[in-house]
This record gives structure tokens, C-alpha cells and sequence, in this order.
């Protein structure tokens, strides 16, 4: 995946807190890292927590699949990427990159599923929201 033409784009720094005792980036806090970026893009289209959650639905993680490339360190300025790359009824594919500078990091393809909040089963996503997902693919 190239660096340009990726989306939404969240900056952040490498803390002592993302790392382990070799001072290197944990694997897990990608997937953190990348759960901040599809937050923030969700609400740049004007989608916070709270819209989601007055439409009686919650955005799950079904599925992951992440390559990484190199690590990550100590007070590195991260640039990480959300793009939803296919839109299904209940379903949001996202292609997520994790870049310092023009390295690729780290990157995955990240489905997220719409669920019913009351019942937890899978549930169509509301038409505003996938409307706007879809015009941002």
C-alpha cells in the first residue's frame, strides 16, 4: 500500500507506554493505534460514539488481518491511515497503514461490524452512515 492517496490520516507520537523493554512498539498497540484513527475518521463524517449509540447500534471488530514491517520506537511521530475500502449492509472493510515518515510499518485490512445493541446480532448499518462510507471509498 503506498503512502499517498490513503484516506484519513491521524498523527500520533510513540510514549514510553507503547513499548516494551527493548524500547520498541508492542504489536497490540497497532491495532490500538489504528482503532483511534477509524474513531477519528468516523467522526470526521460527523459520526461520534454517541450518534452511533442513539441509533441503538455499536461498530464491533469481527476480523483482522495485519502485516507488520518494521517496528516502531521511542518517540516516533506515527502517521496512521483509515480508509474504508468496501461497504456491505452490516459490514465496513477499513485498509489501515501505520507509516514514519514514507516507512510502512505496519498495515491491515480491518472489518467492522454493525450490530444491534440490544440483541448483539449483526444488524444493517443506518443508511446516513453508509451513505458517507461509501462516498469516502
Amino acid at each position: 500500500m503506498a503512502n499517498a492517496g490513503c484516506g484519513f490520516r491521524l498523527s500520533l507520537r510513540v510514549y514510553i507506554e507503547d513499548t516494551d523493554a527493548g524500547g520498541i512498539v508492542y504489536y497490540v498497540n497497532y491495532l490500538k493505534y489504528m482503532e483511534r484513527a477509524r474513531t477519528e475518521f468516523m467522526r470526521s463524517l460527523g459520526f461520534d460514539k454517541t450518534t452511533i449509540f442513539e441509533q441503538e447500534r455499536l461498530f464491533v471488530v469481527h476480523r483482522v488481518e495485519a502485516d507488520y514491517h518494521l517496528p516502531a520506537v521511542l518517540d516516533d511521530a506515527l502517521e496512521i491511515s483509515a480508509s474504508p475500502v468496501r461497504v456491505g449492509r452490516a459490514y465496513v472493510d477499513f485498509r489501515q497503514s501505520v507509516y514514519r515518515g514514507d516507512a510502512l510499518l505496519c498495515e491491515a485490512v480491518i472489518r467492522v461490524v454493525c450490530l444491534a445493541k440490544a440483541s448483539r446480532k449483526p444488524s444493517a448499518i443506518p443508511p446516513f452512515v453508509r451513505d458517507k462510507l461509501l462516498q469516502h471509498r
